[in-house]
């Protein structure tokens, strides 16, 4: 019976196709497998090598690769290992550091071999969001604004009607957003992805914090099981339950990115559950959900809104603790006329230019003491509201109390509604 078992691990498993994915930090390869299997890794140096020993697998193809999007794999070859087992070899352009992983199936994928490189000598993820902010023009603080581009690489995100990938969409409306908000005073934009590689979820509000990013904004356009809802939304974090049915089946599908991308789920450093316990967050949502109101309203000037009013789930994404985040459904791929919108550069265009408009506004009533625009925030008024307190009013505009006091001739803090308050510049 032993002998049998051991003949049909001959052939126990194959591997079916090989695909890599360059990004700016490392290089990731997948080994596509038609079940499980035991390997082993190591390197080589002179040349530099990392060699994949897989047991019980065969391959009936030569891998390939392509070498704009290879990053620091040069080639690679494989060869049968002590008559059974299956050895991969990655010719690497200069010394890198692997990781590696399985993956069970997700979403259109199977089994896989998961091997990601960091070449010894790259420019971590973190240094890069910096760069870009230490670049910005020096003299008053700029606002930065972190634009993440959903999905990305091994996750595609969902398919229109025609083929359209959302990571393609996503990644172009960032990049026209970023190029916006750059052109506009008193921002910087920074790209959590910069082109079609994968991203984790907790790795993308960690780039927005490690950027010290005032505002994230996550671009999606996912898909409906009924192709005929189309428009556009915008969600923040809860905490709670979802705002609707359809906010939680969006906030489902979209957390399952790292199962279809490709995350090792045994890492130890993973705050995920402890971070909404955060105490700072509070102020976090509080400030999303203004900015989520402002961007949303600007959208309303492109096409249709699928909600009238900000929507709220469970987005593993936008858990920053401390970076207020929005997510902005620009529309479902699934619809045939939205597919068709998002796929023409032009809308893409005006898409960028309505978030851009609505991350304008908001910063021109909330951003704090030594930004541009707060130092050049025109003297604006507030028509008191039953609720309102000299207290809440301060906050909403980021001045300081007693300056909200002396600006308006108060002894105390009693106001009443219909008053109209000055707000100070500059507090």
């Amino acid at each position: 019976m032993l002998a049998l078992t051991g003949s049909a691990l001959v052939f126990a498993s194959e591997v079916r196709n090989l695909r890599v994915w360059a990004g700016p930090d490392s290089t990731r390869a997948v080994l596509d497998l038609d079940g499980r299997v035991d390997y082993r890794l190591f390197t080589l140096d002179d040349p530099a090598r990392v060699v994949v020993d897989i047991d019980g697998t065969s391959i009936e193809h030569q891998l390939s690769i392509d070498p704009e999007r290879s990053g620091v794999i040069e080639a690679v070859r494989h060869g049968v290992r002590n008559g059974s087992d299956l050895r991969v070899v990655f010719d690497l352009e200069e010394n890198a550091k692997p990781q590696s992983f399985l993956l069970d199936p997700a979403g259109e994928y199977g089994h896989r071999l998961v091997i990601d490189l960091t070449p010894e000598n790259a420019q971590t993820a973190t240094e890069r969001v910096r760069e870009v902010v230490r670049a910005a023009t020096t003299g008053e603080r700029e606002m930065i604004v972190a634009i993440d581009a959903g999905h990305g690489g091994e996750d595609p995100g969902a398919i229109g009607p025609s083929g359209v990938f959302e990571k393609t969409v996503t990644l172009a409306i960032a990049r026209a957003l970023e190029e916006r908000i750059n052109a506009m005073p008193g921002m910087r934009g920074v790209l959590i992805r910069t082109d079609d590689y994968f991203v984790p979820l907790q790795e993308r509000y960690g780039r927005a914090r490690n950027a010290e990013a005032d505002l994230f904004i996550s671009i999606h356009a996912d898909a409906f099981r009924d192709f005929r809802v189309r428009g556009s939304s915008v969600y923040i974090l809860s905490r709670r339950g979802a705002s609707s049915e359809a906010a939680r089946l969006l906030a489902q599908s979209e957390n399952q990115s790292d199962l279809i991308g490709g995350v090792r789920l045994d890492r130890g450093d993973d705050m995920l559950s402890s971070v909404l316990l955060d105490l700072s967050q509070s102020a976090s949502l509080e400030y999303s959900s203004r900015a989520a109101e402002s961007v949303l309203t600007q959208l309303d000037t492109v096409g249709r809104r699928h909600r009238s009013q900000v929507e709220r789930a469970n987005f593993v994404v936008l858990r920053s603790p401390d970076v207020p985040s929005i997510l902005v459904e620009v529309g479902f791929i699934s619809n045939p006329q939205d597919e068709n919108n998002l796929n023409n550069p032009q809308h893409r265009e005006r898409i960028a230019a309505a978030i851009a408009r609505g991350v304008d506004e908001h910063f021109r009533q909330t951003a704090p003491q030594g930004t541009w625009f707060a130092n050049n925030r025109t003297r604006g008024r507030h028509v008191v509201e039953r609720g309102d307190t000299l207290g809440v009013i301060a906050r909403r505009y980021q001045v300081n109390v007693n300056r909200l006091r002396e600006a308006n001739g108060l002894d105390d803090d009693v106001i009443h509604p219909g008053a109209v308050l000055v707000i100070p510049t500059g507090s």
